[in-house]
């Protein structure tokens, strides 16, 4: 009885096998960035949300606009000799001065606006004098610009630094913990219904990790830019360009920490969502993350204003994000700054993303009560 002789085609078929089972790495992080991503716009929570964040800023914008172009009248502080220029201009209110020291003293007590004062050097015989910003609403109603001058200059326009913090802290916090929290979720339902092995039958737990941090950071990055140019859009046509001034070098700086930032805090979101089996869970062993997100929004709400408290946001890596561009929109960075400050932040991204992977390769696979810290750094 003879044995059939193996062909040449059959030889090959184990290794085609093989190489069909063992995908490359990047191949493997493209599969599971785009599963990630076609899951997020499958999900209508993700979208009502979105939606409903979207609605909120272009309602914001118009509001504001609505009510900024509400008439009003100012009360302005006029020194004898002033007078015919303010008389009979239904947007001010004249508020009588015996001179100038007096009417200074009613402008830093808030009494009025602006001081309306006579001045022969001028071509229009008088002078406008504000408090710490130019007084826009009295100068409008002079119809023609005399001069402005102000008591106690300010860098910044108070309003538009307290809008722009407002801004950079919403759109961190709200990104970092809706797509932090859909990672973590995302993670937890794979252990629970044991779909995390059969992936990891095909790919590494490195890859899987690694795609699902960049899937969800472009659904974040597209959402943030689908927001951005929605309040933009809005501005422009509102008439709004002043919030727009002003804002571009900020803006650049606050992409790229955001970008590296929110890489960092994903990769934490995951490792310590892979540390539980259960969804009542992920609270529990998440909530260091998620501090450490909140606390930043917080204090650049509070502290916009504060030099020292923006200093030492700008070099801690986790408030870093908003922290330094709010510095360089105030124009208190120095050049080199920004750059040190990325440097450290990428850092700590790298060390965070290395350990952030070390606790889910040796996490994901244990089932049952939530695995230690200690344990899952020794794998």
């Amino acid at each position: 009885m003879s044995t059939p002789t193996p062909t040449r085609a059959d030889r090959s078929r184990p290794a085609d096998r093989a190489d069909r089972a063992a995908p490359r790495f990047v191949d493997s992080v493209a599969l599971i960035a785009g599963r990630e991503i076609r899951m997020r716009f499958r999900s209508k929570a993700f979208l009502w949300s979105t939606a409903v964040l979207m609605l909120a800023v272009l309602a914001s914008v118009v509001l504001g606009s609505i009510f900024g172009a509400q008439e009003s009248t100012t009360k302005v502080a006029v020194v004898a000799g002033a007078s015919v220029a303010v008389d009979g201009n239904d947007a001010l209110e004249p508020v009588p001065a015996y001179d100038q020291d007096e009417a200074e003293e009613m402008l830093r007590a808030g009494e009025v606006e602006a001081i309306v004062a006579p001045a022969a050097s001028e071509p229009l015989g008088i002078t406008v004098i504000g408090l710490d910003s130019p007084p826009e609403s009295v100068v409008a109603a002079l119809a023609v610009e005399p001069t402005v001058e102000l008591l106690e200059p300010a860098a910044t326009d108070p309003t538009l630094a307290y809008l722009v913090a407002f801004g950079f802290g919403l759109v961190f916090f709200m990104s970092a913990i809706t797509f932090g929290s859909t990672i973590a979720q995302s993670v937890v339902e794979e252990k629970q219904t044991r779909v995390v092995e059969i992936l990891l039958s095909t790919v590494s737990a490195r890859a899987l990790l690694t795609g699902k941090v960049i899937g969800n950071s472009v659904m974040a990055f597209a959402q943030i830019v689908a927001i951005a140019v929605l309040a933009i859009i809005g501005l422009l046509v509102t008439g709004q360009r002043v919030l727009l001034g002003g804002l571009g070098t900020s803006v650049i700086w606050f992409v790229v920490f955001f970008a590296v930032g929110f890489v960092m805090l994903a990769a934490l979101f995951a490792a310590t969502a892979a540390m539980v089996s259960r969804a009542e869970d992920i609270g529990s062993v998440t909530t260091p993350v998620t501090m450490l997100v909140m606390i930043p929004y917080f204090l650049i709400i509070f502290f916009n204003d504060d030099p020292t408290v923006l200093a030492v946001m700008s070099y801690v890596p986790f408030s870093a994000p908003v922290g330094m561009p709010m510095r360089v929109f105030l124009g208190e960075a120095q050049w080199w700054e920004p750059f040190a400050s990325l440097a450290i932040l990428l850092a700590t991204a790298a060390i965070a993303v290395w350990i952030g992977e070390r606790i889910y390769r040796n996490s994901l696979l244990k089932t049952g009560p939530r695995v230690r810290l200690g344990e899952a750094l020794q794998g």
